[in-house]
């Protein structure tokens, strides 16, 4: 990226954010240290002060984070990047409500990485410029909240945890329920023992999408930047179907429901059972329900075997919105002595191994699973918080680059299952997939010419 004139170097930004997350550590221990007054502060990230963040992305999702960051005492929303002109104008007119002050309008967030002032990314943009964004704004020297899925192809993740750990920048992903206090409960109440050993977990989403229907090609909005929105992926020409939101299901730009909403409950699942990398993943599915443009799966069951004898399934019903044990969208965990259910809210359930039921702590906060743009505003904010403790206590993240990763990578590879016959093999080191052609020719992207992620 090139420097605004009078910008620190990358080299002495990442130097900058590495002294900066060690020295507040002792700043948030013991006060201002002797001999520097709280204005000398003033200008230092983490002392004390706002964290600047530039938004990307904030038709849906991104506004609806935009919202939620402006509303946090220790934070400033400085930037907003969109390619659409609309949701831009929208988003900024929200924040500004809020927080009282007028961010910039950075139509194209590489501009807005050249802001000396900018601390932080968040990244609600499609799933094909989720990494690729992240990448650019760590050599930037900016943290990053990144929405889940933090990739969109195995490949990627691999870079991003790279790029992480060379620039040494924090990187939260959004799978906000790693933070909620309920979830965060019940994970640990079973991970010590509530119902004996867990060795099964099933995810499940369930929705009534409708038809998509089948596009014509069309003139491109004047509202819109097409082109920076395509950005690393190869182009296709506009639809009038695609934009905003059913991109999701192309596999060009999206990663269907699977790392839509299944990640969430995938993680929840892999962080249960205290797994991490497979060693065989099965998948069945297909685009069932309509006839149209929809090429990633409406109705899909992944299953993954785990080397310490555990194993999980995911169940992801697009367009028909049956709920299981009577929530839309949950996991259950199964035990030696009894199960627990997490349901699509901040609250949890134990049973005996009769179905008896021997705890429930409820959730207090309304929650609503099938909410694409704002579910959970309130317990959100503790996630945006635990990032905000990354950057200036350099504390531990609830979701940090690896764990996302593998995460994701789990459900990557029940696509990638679907798409090459069905099975794979996979090392339990690292979640590579063994001895498929195949299927590893989907462990990359190809890339529009000029626009490739590096390290």
């Amino acid at each position: 990226m090139k420097n605004t004139k009078g910008n620190p170097s990358h080299e002495d930004r990442r130097d900058f954010i590495r002294k900066t997350v060690a020295g507040t550590a002792v700043l948030w221990a013991g006060g201002v240290l002797p001999g520097f007054t709280p204005k000398s502060y003033a200008r230092i990230l983490g002392a004390n002060e706002k964290v600047r963040v530039g938004m990307m992305g904030v038709n849906s999702r991104g506004l609806a984070l935009a919202s939620n960051y402006a509303l946090q005492p220790n934070c400033e929303v400085i930037s907003v990047s969109d390619v659409d002109t609309r949701a831009a104008e929208k988003c900024i007119t929200t924040v500004e409500g809020i927080q009282k002050s007028k961010p910039k309008n950075q139509p194209d967030f590489r501009k807005a990485l050249e802001d000396k002032d900018l601390d932080a990314l968040v990244v609600a943009a499609p799933d094909h410029w989720h990494a690729p964004a992240a990448i650019l704004a760590s050599k930037a020297g900016k943290h990053v909240y990144l929405e889940k899925p933090c990739s969109h192809n195995p490949n990627e993740g691999e870079l991003l945890m790279a790029v992480q750990k060379k620039y040494k920048n924090v990187i939260q992903m959004g799978n906000q329920r790693r933070s909620w206090p309920n979830v965060v409960q019940a994970i640990k109440e079973l991970q010590s023992g509530i119902i004996g050993r867990p060795y099964f977990a099933k995810g499940w989403y369930t929705n009534n999408r409708a038809s998509i229907g089948v596009g014509k090609e069309a003139p491109v909005p004047s509202w819109l930047n097409y082109d920076l929105w395509q950005g690393p992926a190869p182009r296709r020409p506009y639809k009038d179907n695609l934009i905003h939101y059913n991109w999701h299901w192309l596999w060009n730009w999206g990663t269907g429901e699977a790392l839509n909403n299944g990640t969430h409950m995938v993680d929840l699942m892999r962080w249960g059972l205290g797994v991490d990398y497979p060693t065989q993943v099965t998948s069945s599915g297909g685009r069932y329900r309509y006839k149209d443009d929809w090429e990633t799966p409406d109705t899909q069951v992944i299953n993954w075997d785990f080397a310490n004898n555990t194993g999980m399934t995911w169940e992801g019903r697009s367009c028909n919105g049956k709920a299981v044990e009577g929530t839309s969208t949950g996991v259950l965990f199964y035990g030696d002595t009894g199960s627990l259910l997490i349901d699509s809210g901040n609250s949890y359930k134990v049973f005996d191994l009769e179905n008896k039921l021997v705890k429930d702590v409820k959730n207090d906060i309304t929650i609503n699973a099938r909410d694409r743009m704002n579910p959970s505003q309130a317990l959100d904010a503790i996630h945006i918080q635990n990032f905000f403790d990354g950057i200036k206590k350099g504390a531990p993240l609830a979701s940090n680059i690896e764990s996302g990763h593998q995460s994701t990578l789990l459900v990557q590879l029940g696509n990638i299952a679907l798409r090459s016959g069905g099975a794979l093999q996979t090392d339990p080191a690292n979640g590579r997939i063994k001895n498929n052609k195949e299927a590893q020719k989907l462990w990359k992207r190809e890339y529009e010419k000029g626009w490739e992620p590096t390290v």
